[in-house]
Protein backbone atom coordinates (compact mmCIF):
# COMPACT_ATOMS: atom_id res chain seq x y z
CA UNK A 1 0.00 0.00 0.00
CA UNK A 2 2.78 2.50 0.41
CA UNK A 3 2.41 3.12 -3.27
CA UNK A 4 -1.01 5.02 -2.78
CA UNK A 5 1.16 7.51 -0.65
CA UNK A 6 3.61 10.38 -1.22
CA UNK A 7 3.75 14.00 -2.48
CA UNK A 8 5.61 15.85 -4.74
CA UNK A 9 6.14 14.26 -7.99
CA UNK A 10 5.22 10.79 -5.86
CA UNK A 11 1.84 12.14 -5.93
CA UNK A 12 -0.87 11.04 -8.34
CA UNK A 13 -2.40 13.82 -8.99
CA UNK A 14 -0.05 16.95 -8.56
CA UNK A 15 -1.92 19.76 -10.17
CA UNK A 16 -4.09 19.68 -6.93
CA UNK A 17 -7.68 18.59 -8.62
CA UNK A 18 -9.66 15.38 -7.15
CA UNK A 19 -9.35 12.56 -9.88
CA UNK A 20 -12.55 10.49 -9.67
CA UNK A 21 -12.63 7.14 -10.09
CA UNK A 22 -15.13 4.24 -10.40
CA UNK A 23 -18.50 4.41 -8.86
CA UNK A 24 -17.80 2.73 -5.36
CA UNK A 25 -18.86 4.66 -2.51
CA UNK A 26 -16.36 6.29 -0.57
CA UNK A 27 -17.37 6.09 2.38
CA UNK A 28 -19.18 4.80 5.76
CA UNK A 29 -17.55 7.23 8.16
CA UNK A 30 -18.39 7.01 11.99
CA UNK A 31 -17.75 8.55 15.32
CA UNK A 32 -16.12 7.20 18.20
CA UNK A 33 -16.87 10.19 20.18
CA UNK A 34 -20.43 8.70 20.62
CA UNK A 35 -19.64 5.18 21.13
CA UNK A 36 -20.74 3.13 24.08
CA UNK A 37 -18.50 0.64 26.43
CA UNK A 38 -16.33 -1.82 24.05
CA UNK A 39 -16.06 0.67 20.78
CA UNK A 40 -12.28 1.58 19.74
CA UNK A 41 -10.78 3.83 18.24
CA UNK A 42 -6.33 3.75 18.17
CA UNK A 43 -4.26 6.64 17.13
CA UNK A 44 0.29 5.96 16.60
CA UNK A 45 2.39 8.88 16.85
CA UNK A 46 5.61 8.77 14.54
CA UNK A 47 8.03 11.07 15.38
CA UNK A 48 11.59 9.30 15.55
CA UNK A 49 11.90 7.80 11.74
CA UNK A 50 14.48 10.89 10.74
CA UNK A 51 12.14 11.94 8.30
CA UNK A 52 8.53 13.20 8.99
CA UNK A 53 5.99 13.60 12.34
CA UNK A 54 3.12 10.98 11.66
CA UNK A 55 0.06 10.42 13.33
CA UNK A 56 -1.94 7.67 12.25
CA UNK A 57 -5.54 6.97 13.62
CA UNK A 58 -8.47 4.43 13.27
CA UNK A 59 -12.09 5.36 13.51
CA UNK A 60 -14.40 2.84 14.34
CA UNK A 61 -17.70 2.77 14.67
CA UNK A 62 -21.05 -0.13 14.68
CA UNK A 63 -22.90 1.96 12.20
CA UNK A 64 -22.09 4.43 9.07
CA UNK A 65 -22.60 8.05 9.50
CA UNK A 66 -21.00 10.24 7.09
CA UNK A 67 -18.71 13.15 7.96
CA UNK A 68 -17.02 15.35 5.90
CA UNK A 69 -13.83 17.66 5.94
CA UNK A 70 -13.93 21.09 6.29
CA UNK A 71 -11.71 24.20 5.87
CA UNK A 72 -12.25 26.65 8.65
CA UNK A 73 -10.93 29.96 8.29
CA UNK A 74 -9.04 31.96 11.01
CA UNK A 75 -11.42 34.44 12.53
CA UNK A 76 -14.82 32.28 13.51
CA UNK A 77 -16.34 33.32 16.26
CA UNK A 78 -17.11 30.02 18.42
CA UNK A 79 -19.43 29.85 21.74
CA UNK A 80 -19.22 26.69 23.67
CA UNK A 81 -22.81 27.29 24.58
CA UNK A 82 -22.66 26.17 27.97
CA UNK A 83 -24.57 28.21 30.22
CA UNK A 84 -23.23 31.71 31.69
CA UNK A 85 -19.51 31.11 31.82
CA UNK A 86 -19.22 29.52 28.68
CA UNK A 87 -16.32 30.06 26.84
CA UNK A 88 -16.32 32.04 23.54
CA UNK A 89 -13.48 32.68 21.29
CA UNK A 90 -12.10 34.10 17.53
CA UNK A 91 -10.29 31.32 15.82
CA UNK A 92 -6.68 32.57 15.80
CA UNK A 93 -5.85 29.04 13.42
CA UNK A 94 -7.03 27.84 10.37
CA UNK A 95 -7.51 24.17 10.53
CA UNK A 96 -9.12 20.99 8.16
CA UNK A 97 -11.26 18.94 10.09
CA UNK A 98 -12.93 16.16 9.95
CA UNK A 99 -16.73 17.77 11.03
CA UNK A 100 -20.34 16.28 11.63
CA UNK A 101 -23.66 17.32 13.66
CA UNK A 102 -21.62 15.82 16.76
CA UNK A 103 -18.52 18.83 16.09
CA UNK A 104 -14.75 18.11 15.43
CA UNK A 105 -12.93 14.74 16.18
CA UNK A 106 -10.14 14.36 14.02
CA UNK A 107 -7.92 17.19 12.43
CA UNK A 108 -5.19 19.49 12.01
CA UNK A 109 -4.26 23.18 11.86
CA UNK A 110 -1.99 25.23 9.95
CA UNK A 111 0.44 25.68 12.41
CA UNK A 112 0.87 21.81 12.25
CA UNK A 113 -1.58 21.25 15.93
CA UNK A 114 -3.50 17.90 15.49
CA UNK A 115 -5.59 16.08 17.50
CA UNK A 116 -7.90 13.45 17.81
CA UNK A 117 -11.08 12.10 20.19
CA UNK A 118 -11.19 8.96 21.31
CA UNK A 119 -13.57 6.86 22.89
CA UNK A 120 -12.88 6.56 26.88
CA UNK A 121 -15.46 4.65 28.45
CA UNK A 122 -14.13 5.63 31.90
CA UNK A 123 -14.05 9.11 31.45
CA UNK A 124 -15.91 11.67 34.34
CA UNK A 125 -16.15 14.87 33.58
CA UNK A 126 -18.09 15.65 37.15
CA UNK A 127 -21.36 17.41 37.42
CA UNK A 128 -22.34 20.20 35.47
CA UNK A 129 -20.60 23.73 37.46
CA UNK A 130 -22.17 26.53 36.04
CA UNK A 131 -19.92 28.89 37.97
CA UNK A 132 -16.81 26.90 36.09
CA UNK A 133 -15.48 28.32 32.60
CA UNK A 134 -16.82 25.32 30.26
CA UNK A 135 -17.27 24.14 26.65
CA UNK A 136 -19.09 21.63 25.38
CA UNK A 137 -17.37 17.97 24.11
CA UNK A 138 -18.18 18.47 20.91
CA UNK A 139 -15.90 21.74 21.13
CA UNK A 140 -13.19 20.59 23.34
CA UNK A 141 -10.91 19.52 20.10
CA UNK A 142 -12.01 22.34 17.95
CA UNK A 143 -10.89 24.69 20.80
CA UNK A 144 -7.26 23.57 20.41
CA UNK A 145 -6.82 23.94 16.85
CA UNK A 146 -8.35 27.01 16.66
CA UNK A 147 -6.17 28.96 19.75
CA UNK A 148 -3.10 27.05 19.70
CA UNK A 149 -0.09 26.03 17.65
CA UNK A 150 1.81 23.52 19.86
CA UNK A 151 0.81 20.70 22.19
CA UNK A 152 2.81 22.52 25.11
CA UNK A 153 0.48 25.74 24.24
CA UNK A 154 -2.47 23.79 24.94
CA UNK A 155 -1.46 22.12 27.59
CA UNK A 156 -0.53 25.17 29.70
CA UNK A 157 -4.01 26.60 28.95
CA UNK A 158 -6.18 23.50 30.30
CA UNK A 159 -4.05 23.37 33.35
CA UNK A 160 -4.12 27.56 33.60
CA UNK A 161 -7.64 27.81 32.98
CA UNK A 162 -9.10 24.48 34.42
CA UNK A 163 -11.87 24.48 32.32
CA UNK A 164 -14.62 21.67 32.35
CA UNK A 165 -15.81 20.22 29.30
CA UNK A 166 -19.13 18.95 29.50
CA UNK A 167 -20.22 15.90 27.90
CA UNK A 168 -23.67 15.30 25.49
CA UNK A 169 -25.87 12.89 24.19
CA UNK A 170 -26.41 11.52 20.78
CA UNK A 171 -28.64 8.65 19.77
CA UNK A 172 -29.29 8.25 23.41
CA UNK A 173 -25.92 7.35 24.40
CA UNK A 174 -23.70 9.81 26.59
CA UNK A 175 -20.27 11.31 24.70
CA UNK A 176 -17.43 9.52 27.32
CA UNK A 177 -14.09 10.54 25.31
CA UNK A 178 -10.43 11.43 25.71
CA UNK A 179 -7.91 13.70 23.56
CA UNK A 180 -4.75 12.84 21.98
CA UNK A 181 -2.64 15.70 20.48
CA UNK A 182 0.61 15.86 18.69
CA UNK A 183 2.92 19.01 16.74
CA UNK A 184 5.46 19.35 14.27
CA UNK A 185 8.18 19.16 16.64
CA UNK A 186 6.68 15.42 17.95
CA UNK A 187 5.60 16.48 21.17
CA UNK A 188 2.55 14.63 22.26
CA UNK A 189 -0.33 15.11 25.23
CA UNK A 190 -3.00 12.34 26.10
CA UNK A 191 -5.68 14.34 27.82
CA UNK A 192 -8.01 12.50 29.86
CA UNK A 193 -11.00 13.48 32.96
CA UNK A 194 -10.85 10.89 35.66
CA UNK A 195 -12.63 10.84 38.56
CA UNK A 196 -13.78 14.51 38.04
CA UNK A 197 -10.52 15.48 37.59
CA UNK A 198 -8.04 16.98 34.80
CA UNK A 199 -5.02 13.90 34.34
CA UNK A 200 -2.58 14.64 31.14
CA UNK A 201 0.46 12.85 29.97
CA UNK A 202 2.63 15.24 28.45
CA UNK A 203 5.91 14.10 26.51
CA UNK A 204 7.39 13.03 23.29
CA UNK A 205 6.84 9.07 24.86
CA UNK A 206 3.82 8.90 24.64
CA UNK A 207 3.27 7.45 21.31
CA UNK A 208 0.40 4.96 21.35
CA UNK A 209 -3.50 5.79 22.35
CA UNK A 210 -6.50 3.66 22.35
CA UNK A 211 -9.80 3.60 24.29
CA UNK A 212 -10.31 1.51 27.74
CA UNK A 213 -8.94 1.27 30.85
CA UNK A 214 -7.05 4.71 31.55
CA UNK A 215 -3.67 5.74 29.95
CA UNK A 216 -1.73 4.99 33.42
CA UNK A 217 -3.30 1.73 33.51
CA UNK A 218 -2.49 1.01 30.00
CA UNK A 219 1.39 2.23 30.05
CA UNK A 220 1.28 -0.24 33.32
CA UNK A 221 -0.14 -3.10 31.20
CA UNK A 222 2.43 -2.45 28.46
CA UNK A 223 5.16 -3.70 30.26
CA UNK A 224 4.06 -7.08 30.78
CA UNK A 225 4.99 -7.60 27.09
CA UNK A 226 7.92 -8.20 25.19
CA UNK A 227 9.94 -6.09 24.28
CA UNK A 228 8.80 -3.58 26.79
CA UNK A 229 10.11 -5.91 30.35
CA UNK A 230 7.94 -8.51 30.40
CA UNK A 231 7.48 -11.99 28.99
CA UNK A 232 4.23 -12.15 27.60
CA UNK A 233 3.81 -13.00 23.54
CA UNK A 234 2.52 -10.11 21.43
CA UNK A 235 -1.50 -10.62 21.83
CA UNK A 236 -4.43 -11.17 19.01
CA UNK A 237 -7.78 -10.00 20.37
CA UNK A 238 -9.15 -6.50 19.09
CA UNK A 239 -9.69 -5.49 23.02
CA UNK A 240 -8.23 -1.81 23.38
CA UNK A 241 -5.39 -3.20 25.84
CA UNK A 242 -4.29 -6.04 23.21
CA UNK A 243 -4.59 -3.40 20.42
CA UNK A 244 -2.63 -0.45 22.33
CA UNK A 245 -0.10 -3.33 23.05
CA UNK A 246 0.37 -4.23 19.57
CA UNK A 247 0.08 -0.89 18.33
CA UNK A 248 3.24 0.21 20.54
CA UNK A 249 5.15 -3.26 19.14
CA UNK A 250 4.77 -2.99 15.47
CA UNK A 251 5.81 0.93 16.06
CA UNK A 252 8.52 -0.28 17.52
CA UNK A 253 9.53 -2.32 14.82
CA UNK A 254 9.46 0.14 11.63
CA UNK A 255 12.58 0.12 9.67
CA UNK A 256 14.08 3.64 8.99
CA UNK A 257 11.92 4.90 5.95
CA UNK A 258 14.16 5.89 2.88
CA UNK A 259 11.84 8.29 1.72
CA UNK A 260 8.39 10.15 2.74
CA UNK A 261 6.33 8.16 0.44
CA UNK A 262 7.83 4.72 2.53
CA UNK A 263 7.18 6.54 5.86
CA UNK A 264 3.45 7.49 5.47
CA UNK A 265 3.11 3.75 3.87
CA UNK A 266 4.81 2.82 7.04
CA UNK A 267 2.25 4.39 9.48
CA UNK A 268 -0.61 3.27 7.73
CA UNK A 269 0.45 -0.15 8.51
CA UNK A 270 0.35 0.54 11.60
CA UNK A 271 -2.78 1.51 12.19
CA UNK A 272 -4.40 -0.97 9.43
CA UNK A 273 -2.44 -3.54 11.70
CA UNK A 274 -4.72 -2.77 14.65
CA UNK A 275 -7.96 -2.20 12.97
CA UNK A 276 -11.05 -3.75 13.10
CA UNK A 277 -12.72 -6.13 11.07
CA UNK A 278 -16.69 -5.84 9.57
CA UNK A 279 -18.76 -8.36 11.38
CA UNK A 280 -22.74 -8.44 12.32
CA UNK A 281 -23.50 -5.66 15.04
CA UNK A 282 -25.40 -7.33 18.11
CA UNK A 283 -28.03 -4.72 19.03
CA UNK A 284 -28.61 -6.77 22.80
CA UNK A 285 -25.19 -6.52 23.72
CA UNK A 286 -24.80 -2.27 22.33
CA UNK A 287 -27.61 -1.77 24.96
CA UNK A 288 -26.21 -3.90 27.60
CA UNK A 289 -23.09 -1.42 27.73
CA UNK A 290 -21.04 -5.02 26.32
CA UNK A 291 -17.97 -5.37 24.55
CA UNK A 292 -19.21 -5.84 20.52
CA UNK A 293 -17.65 -5.47 17.15
CA UNK A 294 -17.31 -1.80 16.19
CA UNK A 295 -15.78 -1.88 12.54
CA UNK A 296 -12.95 0.42 11.41
CA UNK A 297 -14.96 3.15 9.14
CA UNK A 298 -11.63 5.36 7.96
CA UNK A 299 -8.35 6.12 8.71
CA UNK A 300 -6.53 9.06 8.60
CA UNK A 301 -2.69 10.13 8.94
CA UNK A 302 -1.76 13.59 9.78
CA UNK A 303 1.77 14.55 8.08
CA UNK A 304 3.00 17.66 10.61
CA UNK A 305 5.79 18.01 8.58
CA UNK A 306 4.38 18.59 5.47
CA UNK A 307 0.80 19.53 6.76
CA UNK A 308 -0.58 16.95 4.59
CA UNK A 309 -4.01 15.16 5.64
CA UNK A 310 -4.71 11.64 4.14
CA UNK A 311 -7.74 10.26 4.32
CA UNK A 312 -8.72 6.46 3.70
CA UNK A 313 -11.92 4.69 4.08
CA UNK A 314 -12.48 1.19 4.94
CA UNK A 315 -15.33 1.26 2.01
CA UNK A 316 -13.04 2.80 -1.25
CA UNK A 317 -9.81 1.18 -2.18
CA UNK A 318 -8.44 4.67 -2.58
CA UNK A 319 -6.34 6.94 -0.52
CA UNK A 320 -7.02 10.87 -0.63
CA UNK A 321 -5.29 13.80 0.79
CA UNK A 322 -5.37 17.40 0.96
CA UNK A 323 -2.56 20.18 1.66
CA UNK A 324 -3.18 22.00 4.54
CA UNK A 325 -1.05 25.12 2.81
CA UNK A 326 -3.21 24.98 0.11
CA UNK A 327 -6.13 26.32 1.86
CA UNK A 328 -7.43 29.40 2.15
CA UNK A 329 -7.62 30.52 6.09
CA UNK A 330 -7.81 33.77 5.54
CA UNK A 331 -10.62 36.11 8.02
CA UNK A 332 -13.79 35.89 5.79
CA UNK A 333 -13.21 32.94 3.17
CA UNK A 334 -15.82 31.36 4.75
CA UNK A 335 -16.40 27.50 5.63
CA UNK A 336 -15.42 25.36 2.87
CA UNK A 337 -15.97 21.62 2.52
CA UNK A 338 -14.52 18.18 0.58
CA UNK A 339 -17.58 16.58 0.03
CA UNK A 340 -16.34 12.96 0.49
CA UNK A 341 -19.76 11.02 0.59
CA UNK A 342 -20.99 11.77 -2.74
CA UNK A 343 -21.99 9.20 -5.78
CA UNK A 344 -18.01 8.66 -6.72
CA UNK A 345 -15.08 7.76 -5.27
CA UNK A 346 -12.54 10.80 -4.57
CA UNK A 347 -8.70 10.12 -5.05
CA UNK A 348 -5.44 11.41 -4.92
CA UNK A 349 -4.83 15.13 -4.01
CA UNK A 350 -7.69 16.91 -3.09
CA UNK A 351 -6.72 20.15 -1.99
CA UNK A 352 -8.97 22.23 -4.94
CA UNK A 353 -12.09 20.43 -4.24
CA UNK A 354 -13.27 22.24 -1.26
CA UNK A 355 -16.49 24.47 -2.03
CA UNK A 356 -18.78 26.99 0.51
CA UNK A 357 -20.35 25.38 2.84
CA UNK A 358 -22.66 25.68 5.73
CA UNK A 359 -21.00 25.32 9.62
CA UNK A 360 -21.33 21.48 11.01
CA UNK A 361 -23.50 21.01 13.87
CA UNK A 362 -21.81 20.50 17.17
CA UNK A 363 -23.29 17.81 19.86
CA UNK A 364 -25.08 20.36 22.65
CA UNK A 365 -23.75 19.87 25.89
CA UNK A 366 -26.53 18.81 28.30
CA UNK A 367 -26.51 21.53 31.58
CA UNK A 368 -28.47 19.50 33.90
Amino acid sequence: MRRAMGNGNLLANPSGECAVSGQLYLSMLSLCLLAPLGHACSRVLWADNGRLVLAGRNMDWIDSMPVGLYSLPRGLDQDAKTGPNTMKWKSRHGSLVAGSPAGVVDGMNEKGLAGHMLWLGVADFGKYDPSRASLGVGHWLQYQLDNFATVAEAVADMRAKNYQVVPGTFDGLKSSVHLALEDSSGDSAVIEFLDEKLSIHHGRQFTIMTNDPPYGQQLANLKQYKPFGGSKPLPGTTAAADRFVRAASYLVDLPKPGSDREAVGEIFSVIRGVSQPFAPVDAAKLKAGQPHTSPTRWRTVSDLTRKIYFYESTMSPNVIWVRVDALDFKPGAGVRKLEVNGPTDLVGDCSGGFRESKPFGVLSPELK
